[in-house]
């Protein structure tokens, strides 16, 4: 038996700090992880893995990076219960303050030469921690900043938290691009590698202030105050909602998998099949990136007019039209053309990935939402994070035809357009994200 309270009525639109709160918090998460990305293949292998030899030492400082993408999925049904029974702020502290305090540690590790393979165990266990806050940080920054915001400008919010990841990259290939820059290698390798990842600390500190200085979200409250709690959210999630899940999974793939193709696999097959300097493909990258800033709101804000589904599904058809055009130049390897390369196939896969929040979050009742949006994202991320190997196969079985990695974009864009369609063409959630249940749907927790 639950009893019903009075509740402030949820606010028209989020507040700044709100806002900053959802995207600042994703932009350090993206931070750790990209930082641990491009330092990985010149520092990690040689300093906590030496004995394996140099193949050996960068397969296992990939290998690093490959188990936080499996444990994701972890995190997120972690962390989604989290989200669906304590709270979508409480969640979202413990997600940026694993994140933050995991890569501050990395920065203060000892290498093998000091403390032999201590370093590397710790490594791992470090990486696991934040593949973990990973899978509970997507989901629940969407719903920080949809959950305050009313309906009419709720689309353009849930892309606000999209910005984190080109902010996350930007900040990363800065500060990796600075230091190669003024700092010879022997520092680098001696001490200088430390410096980006003990970085997260301030950064951290901003993202703990910024979150807990905000409310809980007007829906979960009401969640709460209705007794509509769900005992075990990813159970209700499997039992209510299987087909939008699978949908919310094929939604996602074209903005992360993209992502993972043109700024892991592109970077390296450019490098070493087509000629490109390893400084041109960063600055290119960064370039797409700072453009983002700019596409991810309009993107939001022609999500707010024509329905997230759909600006979802005009960026999978436009990157489908344009993937074996672009892929066809880059063959002619000069930098210009690299750069529209990176800003033609960043600004398209970057409409389904603005809006994709949007859909996701309309897809799913409020008692099992961030269950619901970080598992599906977590999958959609894990599956992505094999783009390259996929690519690199595919490349190597085809002899490295200008074709292959197309094939692969062409593939993403097809399953997310199919997904997007179908979403746009599903019955819209009411505005309270409710739905009709009986007391044999649910078990409800008591109202706090």
């Amino acid at each position: 038996m639950s009893t019903t309270v009075s509740l402030p009525a949820p606010t028209a639109a989020p507040t700044g700090r709100v806002a900053w709160a959802s995207m600042i918090g994703t932009s350090l998460e993206s931070f750790d992880f990209y930082v641990f990305a491009y330092f990985s293949a010149y520092f990690i292998g040689p300093l906590f893995f030496d004995p394996l030899g140099s193949f050996g030492g960068t397969l296992a400082s990939f290998s690093t990076i490959a188990v936080a993408f499996v444990v994701r999925p972890i995190g997120a049904v972690l962390f989604g219960h989290m989200g669906d029974r304590l709270g979508r702020r409480a969640t979202l502290l413990w997600t940026v303050a694993l994140m933050g305090v995991a890569t501050g540690l990395i920065g203060a590790l000892p290498t093998y030469a000091q403390a032999g393979w201590l370093g590397a165990i710790l490594l791992v266990l470090l990486r696991i921690v934040q593949g973990l806050s990973l899978g509970g940080e997507w989901g629940g920054s969407i719903l920080l900043a949809t959950e305050h915001s009313g309906p009419v400008k709720r689309a353009f919010y849930a892309a606000v938290p999209q910005l984190g990841s080109p902010v996350g990259s930007i900040l990363s290939a800065a500060v990796f691009i600075a230091m190669t820059l003024t700092m010879p290698a022997a520092q680098l390798a001696a001490w200088g590698w430390r410096i980006p990842f003990l970085l997260a600390i301030p950064l951290l500190a901003v993202s703990l202030y910024l979150r807990w200085s905000i409310d809980e979200t007007p829906v979960f409250r009401e969640v709460v105050a209705e007794g509509r709690r769900d005992r075990l959210p990813i159970a209700t999630l499997f039992a209510r909602r299987p087909a939008a899940f699978v949908i919310a999974i094929g939604a996602a793939l074209l903005g992360i998998g993209s992502y993972s193709l043109m700024n892991t696999y592109t970077i390296d097959y450019g490098v070493s099949k087509l000629g490109f300097s390893f400084q041109d493909l960063l600055v290119a990258t960064t370039i797409g990136a700072l453009l983002q800033l700019i596409t991810i709101p309009l993107f939001g804000v022609w999500a707010n007019r024509i329905g997230s589904a759909r600006v979802v599904a005009w960026g999978a058809l436009g990157t489908l039209l344009i993937t074996f055009p672009m892929y066809f130049l880059l063959q002619f390897a000069t930098f210009p053309i690299l750069v529209a390369t990176m800003i033609i196939g960043g600004i398209l896969p970057t409409m389904s990935w603005a809006a994709l929040g949007g859909l996701m979050n309309d897809l799913f009742p409020d008692h099992f939402r961030y269950s619901a949006l970080s598992v599906a994202y977590a999958i959609a991320a894990t599956v992505s994070g094999f783009v390259p190997l996929l690519t690199l196969v595919l490349g190597q079985s085809t002899g490295y035809a200008w074709w292959h990695p197309g094939i692969i974009l062409a593939v993403l864009s097809a399953v997310t357009l199919v997904a997007a369609v179908t979403a746009a063409r599903r019955r819209a959630e009411p505005e309270s994200g409710q739905e009709p249940e009986t007391d044999a749907d649910r078990d409800s927790a008591p109202a706090v």
